[in-house]
This record gives C-alpha cells, sequence and structure tokens, in this order.
C-alpha cells in the first residue's frame, strides 16, 4: 500500500517540476503534463509505470539541476551574460551591449591613412564606394584589404566644419563579423528610404576594427573609441555604411540618404 500511494504522487511532482523549468507551453499545458499524458497513453500496466515514472522523476530532478547550475553562472557572469543575452549582428558588425565597457571620452575619428585615387579605391575593393552628395568629393580615401580575400574596406574621410573627421567606412556585409561595438546603451533603430535601414550609436563606444600587414592580409584586431555613428545597408542588405564624425542624427540621416 506505501508502494501505491507513492506511485500515486508522481503526477503532481512531475507536474510541479515541469511547472518550475519554465519549458515553454504548448496550448496551454507544460512539459511534464505533456510527457504524463503520452506516458498514460501508451497504457503500460502499473508496475512498469511506476517504474518508469520513478527513473523519470530522477531525469526531471538532474536536468533541472543541470539547467539551474547554468544559469546560476551565467547570471554571475557579466561579460557571459551580455554575450548571451545582448548581442546582435548587422550587416556584417556585431554589436555587443555592455554596461561595463569604458570608452575613452573626447576621442578623435581616425583619418584614411595611405590615401589613394578614388577609382583606384574601387579596382582594389572589388566594388564603387558610394558618396553622400551632401559631402561632396573626400578629401582623402584608404582601402583596407582587398576584393582577392572577399573583404575590404573603403574608408573615406571628409574635414568637418568643427576641423574634426567625418569617415564614412563601406564594405560588402558577410556573414563572418569584420568590425565588432562593444556599447554601454543601446542603439536606436532607423528607417532610412529605399527600403534602407541602420542604428544610430548616439554615445561614445568601443570598437574593433581589422588591423592588416603590407600585403593587406588580416593579421589582428585593434580596439578603440567610436563617436557618434550611424550604421546602415544599402544595395538590398549587400552593403555596410558606417558614418562617424556626425554628432547630428538628422545630419547623419541626411547624409545617408544622399550616398548613391
Amino acid at each position: 500500500m506505501r508502494d501505491e500511494r507513492a506511485g500515486d504522487g508522481l503526477p503532481d511532482e512531475l507536474r510541479e517540476l515541469g511547472r518550475h523549468l519554465k519549458v515553454p507551453d504548448v496550448d496551454g499545458e507544460t512539459m511534464a503534463e505533456r510527457v504524463l499524458a503520452q506516458l498514460l497513453a501508451e497504457r503500460v500496466p502499473t508496475p512498469v509505470r511506476r517504474r518508469r515514472f520513478k527513473g523519470l522523476r530522477r531525469r526531471w530532478k538532474a536536468l533541472l539541476a543541470a539547467l539551474s547550475g547554468v544559469l546560476v553562472v551565467l547570471v554571475l557572469t557579466p561579460p557571459v551574460r551580455a554575450t548571451v543575452a545582448d548581442w546582435f549582428g548587422f550587416g556584417g558588425v556585431e554589436v555587443r551591449y555592455d554596461p561595463g565597457a569604458h570608452p575613452a571620452p573626447g576621442a578623435a575619428v581616425p583619418a584614411c591613412a595611405g590615401a589613394v585615387p578614388l577609382e583606384e579605391a574601387g579596382r582594389r575593393a572589388g566594388f564603387e564606394p558610394l558618396l553622400p552628395s551632401g559631402l561632396g568629393t573626400p578629401d582623402a580615401v584608404s582601402v583596407t584589404g582587398s576584393a582577392e580575400q572577399g573583404r575590404a574596406v573603403i574608408s573615406l574621410c571628409w574635414r568637418g566644419d568643427d576641423g574634426g573627421t567625418v569617415r564614412l567606412d563601406e564594405f560588402p556585409a558577410r556573414l563572418e563579423a569584420g568590425f565588432a561595438k562593444q556599447v554601454r546603451t543601446h542603439p536606436e533603430w532607423v528607417d532610412l528610404p529605399d527600403g534602407a535601414e541602420g542604428y544610430w550609436f548616439a554615445e561614445p563606444h568601443l570598437l574593433r576594427f581589422p588591423m592588416t600587414d603590407a600585403s593587406g592580409r588580416t593579421w589582428t584586431h585593434a580596439i578603440r573609441t567610436a563617436g557618434p555613428t550611424l550604421l546602415w545597408t544599402r544595395n538590398a542588405g549587400a552593403l555596410t555604411l558606417r558614418l562617424e564624425g556626425e554628432p547630428s542624427l538628422e545630419r547623419a540621416r541626411t547624409l545617408a540618404e544622399s550616398a548613391g
């Protein structure tokens, strides 16, 4: 009789375990309730079903303990938590939310190093860059990588009204991220004409970007502080553009709309 009473209480224990496990419900039923219903539907003899219930209860408890351990680790480890829950990819750029990031205040936008003619830049990169008509002819153009490597970046630079640099980086979007942003505040979603879409990063943030050797091969990544930046895609998402050095979202949006 004692064994019978223990067996009768198993369905309730399974339901309780299922409710605490937070598995998504289907048609209003928890995972434990669905498993229990399936076992009952098999019409297994009572002694055998009781043994299966006991084994199932042990497996549920082991699974719950394992998942709880993983969740504790994620909650207690801020970098891992940010990596798992607060990152996304957009146009070949990886964006990670990390409130503990420490960008340097007042960092200047770097100028285009190793300038080349605009026509030469397009030949090396394998695509023609888009020029914002609101900025005119760029003061300098540089290329990182090459078309043969499958990932080239064209950088266009202008001297801003405040004497600083306005920089536009353009590159074909890829699944692998060449640039990565580490931000303390979430960016703002921006809709642009012709189906273009992007993000506005209003606050200074950390930018990781590829460094290349003399032959154009990427050998390491450097990190610097980036200022306000508009990130968007064109050509049905095939081309990514990154405008830095314009502190006004409205002005940055106008420049993005004039790029063509």
